[in-house]
């Protein structure tokens, strides 16, 4: 769709006639460039600067430069908050975050920072046990827009939460509706301990196209980015892995999810098609090639996917238990032989708990070599073997998952598929030639309504760049 087409959808939306939205397509692409000339901004900030002029100018005020079109005649009716609501969604993310700053706080951001969610390919829950991960960053993620305050207080707002917290004194985890703050002061808190200095004040909005709880990892995207603006605000760089590492401590130290660097670390050194490859134990970070002609489907069940409730840590607690009766620190120094051989010692859980994470790091190590080799039926079969080992050893699957992936390892075109995340619930990844198509996508999903009363969601998705600043 052209650009006047989105546009004239865009003031009918608004409530303007077919007539008069189309003439106020035109003003808006031609009073753009004008903008973007004499101001010396670019042509997106010049369009979401008069995209705000317009969807004020529906509640009462004509924009300036629009004089020739009576606005307040397009839109005699107040307009409802849901139609507004879809207009703002229709803009470009940077475009949406600095529209929903400017009526948030009513002032522009001076940063804007974004972060990918991330694809878990293989290695499941190897990292924290010092093993091997193949992880995706993929093409949607958080934003994060601030600006700093002279006052202390700090003001933050997501859709999530619906309304501002105002935040002061004492850095200490929020309880209630409110928690999702939770995740940038917990990065506020480990700036600190990095000896970084934390901004003393501001004001904060993030903004999310990439679905929660689908096993992305909007909590490392949330976290990077807001990592990134407060170190941006306060004129400070530091080294991409001291970025991925502050995203991990608040994690841990203040959110309360003990999870490894998998996570940060996909989505602070992701490339576009590129998979990033995490030795855990360093942490160390490459990429190998995607190859060529495949494809990543998301199908996200909508079902549970609470880390903090429990189960995450108690898996890690059996692996730990596990490392200690094998005599090593972390699994990835343990051998199979050596699991057998300790096998007395230990619970029935935390020896197939064990068995999971040391078969599932030889799982990553033999897909890495068989992407460079490009055999993909070798790599599509170590995905779904993931996905049986985290269904029987591991059980941090659920009974969504598991007939997601029944279903689509019987798919033509599916190379393999597996749970992605930390399980217990959340989505699944399918791995897939370029001949897979929505309309398989579409069958899948309505076996599944089928089975289980609504269908899933499904993403076509794409990998994407790494975490990084974009204004400021």
């Amino acid at each position: 769709m052209s650009e006047e087409a989105q546009l004239t959808a865009l003031c009918e939306r608004l409530g303007a006639s077919a007539g008069q939205a189309q003439t106020m397509a035109r003003q808006l692409m031609k009073r753009a460039d004008q903008l973007a000339d004499t101001r010396g901004i670019t042509r997106v900030e010049a369009m979401a600067h008069l995209l705000e002029l317009v969807t004020k100018g529906v509640r009462g005020e004509t924009p300036a430069g629009f004089e020739g079109v009576d606005v307040r005649a397009a839109a005699p009716k107040p307009v409802d908050p849901s139609e507004r609501e879809q207009t703002v969604l229709a803009l470009p993310m940077q475009e949406k975050l600095r529209a929903l700053f400017r009526d948030t706080f009513g002032r522009e951001p001076e940063v804007i920072a974004r972060a990918p969610g991330r694809i878990e390919f293989i290695g499941n829950h190897t990292d924290y046990n010092g093993g091997t991960v193949l992880g995706a960053a993929v093409d949607r993620g958080i934003w994060v827009a601030a600006a700093a305050r002279t006052d202390n207080q700090r003001r933050l707002f997501s859709r999530i939460g619906g309304e501002i917290v105002t935040h002061s004194g004492e850095l200490v985890p929020v309880t209630g509706s409110h928690n999702w703050v939770n995740y940038p002061l917990g990065v506020l808190h480990a700036l600190t301990h990095f000896g970084l200095r934390v901004p003393e004040g501001f004001d904060y909005v993030a903004e999310s196209d990439l679905p929660t709880g689908a096993g992305l990892s909007s909590s490392a995207a949330i976290e990077l980015a807001s990592a990134l603006a407060f170190i941006r605000l306060t004129g400070q760089e530091v080294p991409r892995e001291t970025l991925v590492k502050i995203g991990r401590y608040a994690e841990n130290h203040f959110v309360g999810v003990p999870c490894g660097i998998l996570d940060q670390g996909v989505s602070g050194f992701g490339q576009k098609d590129h998979l990033v490859f995490i030795d855990c134990r360093g942490p160390s970070f490459s990429t190998v090639p995607m190859p060529s002609g495949t494809h990543f489907w998301i199908f996200n069940t909508h079902t549970k996917h609470a880390l903090v409730d429990g189960l995450y840590a108690a898996r890690h607690r059996e692996c730990m238990e596990a490392a200690k009766a094998l005599g090593v620190e972390l699994l990835a120094d343990g051998t199979l032989a050596q699991l057998e051989a300790a096998k007395e010692a230990l619970s029935d859980v935390a020896f197939r708990r064990a068995r999971h994470v040391i078969e599932e790091i030889g799982r990553v190590d033999a897909t890495r070599e068989a992407l460079r080799r490009s055999d993909l039926q070798a790599v599509g079969a170590a995905l779904t073997a993931s996905h049986r080992s985290s269904q029987h050893l591991f059980e941090n699957s659920t009974p969504e998952l598991d007939f997601l992936v029944d279903r689509l390892v019987e798919t033509p075109d599916v190379l393999g598929a597996r749970l992605t995340g930390g399980g217990f619930g959340g989505a699944v990844m399918a791995f897939t030639t370029e001949q897979f198509s929505s309309a398989a996508a579409d069958t899948v999903a309505g076996k599944y309504r089928d089975a289980f009363g609504s269908a899933p969601d499904v993403l076509h998705m794409q990998t994407g760049p790494g975490a990084d600043v974009v204004v400021g």
